[in-house]
């Protein structure tokens, strides 16, 4: 158990989003300390004593919420799940891949292979994803590490300013900048020459950086926590009033797990225990509304983008690179920034586009269901590789339009 638990632990480490925000916090720590016990703020006054214990107060915080978040993970649906009433299952989806229907509020997440119950989004800075079970703990991160570089980037400026200070003459007609040592005594220990000045720079640089990034995701995160949301239940629900408003059906669609106050919202991801309400799968919602309400309209939207899609046929190759060269200046510029995949093309490969960009789109690729054993592929390709085919092979009627862009 411990060996392959262990070896697991290891390979989301090994990503390029664990190894970043991990330089990141251990670069910032690290010269933040440092300034502070040797220059600015020495360890052997009670202000320096408590404001080194504050930095590493952050650090250790930041840490156990940022693994908590990423080894804890989100909470999988069991595979082969089930609803309890057999009949229930005609209100959810079926995923392929886990021979299970997918319980309300889970999504089915390509980089975990796996049905990630009360799924926000797959974060490659956690190498993880967030939903059920480390949301509180992500959100606690997306909090504690601008607070931290916030406090870091103070030290920082200051130990710049006191030290570029003791070391300014004022002339006649100059100003001279002496970085050889400190005119005041007594001494430091290492003196704060070029090297340690920008060490500071560099690191001041990434705390602003990192205060301004990760503090935008936390107001976001926020505001779908404060009305029980997730980010995909929020596009869900923006492309529920799209599709009410296309058909003018003239339907209300009500987020049904919004409790109706915030602070209700707020108990269902932070608790005193730390560990969410309920069990992941059965959700409480609020009155008028039916356990399935939000698979229900999941259910639409699918059939709705299947009716509105278009049948592309690949007039070209294309390898499935992110940003082709031989694809022309426009295609390789404009390519789409996310992490959803890119399906490579052959010529005379039909594909059913549900959305696009002015030189990209986005559909799944027509497969012989019986000779992939079940497997979707879907991604982005360029547009000028695909050409529009005339008549819908099913229904051999002309195809009105493309979906129109959203």
């Amino acid at each position: 158990m411990g060996g392959p638990g262990g070896l697991r632990r290891a390979r989301r480490l090994c990503h390029w989003g664990p190894l970043v925000a991990l330089a990141v916090v251990a670069v910032c720590s690290a010269t933040a300390m440092a300034d502070a016990a040797l220059w600015y703020w020495p360890l052997d006054t009670a202000g320096g004593s408590v404001n080194f214990i504050i930095l590493l107060n952050w650090t250790v915080m930041i840490l156990y919420n940022y693994f908590s978040a990423m080894f804890v993970g989100p909470g999988y649906v069991p595979l082969g799940w089930t609803p309890e009433k057999s009949q229930d299952c005609m209100y959810l989806q079926y995923c392929k891949v886990c021979q299970s229907y997918k319980a309300p509020r889970s999504h089915h997440c390509r980089k975990c292979n796996r049905c990630v119950m009360k799924m926000d989004h797959h974060c490659p800075w956690i190498n993880n994803c967030c939903g059920y079970q480390n949301h509180a703990s992500f959100t606690l991160f997306l909090l504690l590490a601008p607070l931290g570089c916030i406090h870091a980037s103070f030290i920082f400026v200051m130990t710049m300013y006191t030290q570029l200070y003791n070391r300014i003459s004022f002339g006649w007609s100059s100003v001279k900048i002496d970085m050889s040592a400190a005119k005041r005594d007594p001494r430091p220990i290492i003196p704060f020459g070029l090297s340690a000045f920008a060490a500071s720079l560099f690191a001041l640089g990434l705390a602003l950086g990192t205060t301004i990034a990760v503090g935008m995701l936390f107001i976001i995160q926020m505001k779908v926590i404060l009305t029980n949301k997730t980010s995909i239940e929020s596009w869900i629900e923006e492309k529920a009033k799209d599709r009410i408003q296309y058909y003018q059906t003239g339907e209300t669609f009500i987020f049904p797990y919004d409790m109706g106050s915030k602070w209700k919202n707020f108990k269902q991801v932070f608790t005193w225990s730390g560990i969410p309400e309920g069990d992941g799968l059965d959700w409480p919602v609020r009155d008028g509304c039916h356990q399935y309400s939000l698979t229900i309209e999941q259910l639409k939207q699918k059939a709705d983008k299947r009716v509105r899609s278009v049948r592309y046929r690949a007039v070209e190759d294309y390898s499935g690179v992110c940003c082709p060269v031989t694809k022309g200046v426009k295609t390789f510029f404009t390519t789409p920034c996310t992490e959803e995949p890119r399906i490579a093309l052959s010529k005379g490969d039909l594909i059913l586009a549900t959305r696009g960009l002015k030189h990209w789109m986005y559909g799944e690729k027509i497969l012989d269901s019986a000779a992939d054993g079940g497997i979707r592929e879907r991604g982005w390709f360029p547009r000028k590789c695909v050409e529009k085919c005339q008549y819908d092979s099913e229904t051999d009627q002309p195809v009105d339009g493309e979906k129109k862009n959203r």
